[in-house]
């Protein structure tokens, strides 16, 4: 993962739009956004690269096990459900214990957000690869396959071939998207665009190192 200025957990809400000053709807996406806690900070000299560990979703102490109970308490911190780790650009910014809010992305930052797209089950190639599918009249009989799979001299499928199969259910990286709102009551990010999965998922924000 690349070196990020600022990184925090969260959870799509939803998609919405906003109008723009001369009336232009613009769509955007709701992401409830922390608060995280800083649980450890991995120092070159330790741990051999520098990185920090956020955590994120209070949960209940029996859903956690008990090596990452210990090391959620040793941080004073209460128990989570999520525990990541970001690169990031500057880790003296960042002490164990630490609460991270929303309020660290401004209007205008350009952010990465990194999730899980919705799984679509088994699908055909039309779906899955785009394929403009055979002929539907004429009696072709052959209107959503794949076609030829390959020459008859090699005796196989050559690798990189569409075919059906499952599709979704993937770990998808949105770049370059912007900063429209924020809400720091309900800490809660308003940005531009689509992101990856369904309401409820959880996803990464990572604000880009400049």
């Amino acid at each position: 993962m690349p070196r990020t200025e600022y990184g925090m957990i969260g959870e799509k809400v939803g998609m919405s739009r906003i109008f723009s000053d001369n009336g232009e709807s613009i769509p955007v996406t709701i992401i409830k956004c922390g608060p995280c806690y800083v649980v450890q900070k991995k120092e070159k000299t330790t741990d051999n690269y520098e990185a920090v560990q956020i955590g994120y979703g209070e949960t209940k102490e029996k859903k956690v096990n008990k090596p990452i109970r210990g090391h959620l308490k040793k941080a004073g911190i209460e128990p989570l459900r999520k525990l990541v780790e970001f690169r990031v650009k500057d880790l003296s910014a960042f002490q164990s214990g630490q609460v991270l809010k929303v309020s660290g992305f401004k209007v205008g930052d350009t952010i990465d957000i990194i999730g899980k797209s919705k799984g679509k089950g088994f699908a055909g190639v039309m779906k899955r690869h785009g394929y403009h599918g055979g002929k539907a009249s004429h009696g072709s009989m052959h209107y959503r396959a794949p076609g030829s799979i390959g020459g008859t001299d090699a005796g196989r499928v050559f690798k990189g071939k569409g075919l059906p199969g499952r599709m979704g259910g993937e770990r998808v990286t949105m770049k370059n998207l912007t900063v429209v709102q924020i809400n720091e009551e309900r800490d809660l990010l308003v940005v531009k665009g689509a992101i990856p999965g369904a309401p409820g998922q959880t996803v990464l924000v990572r604000k880009n190192a400049v």
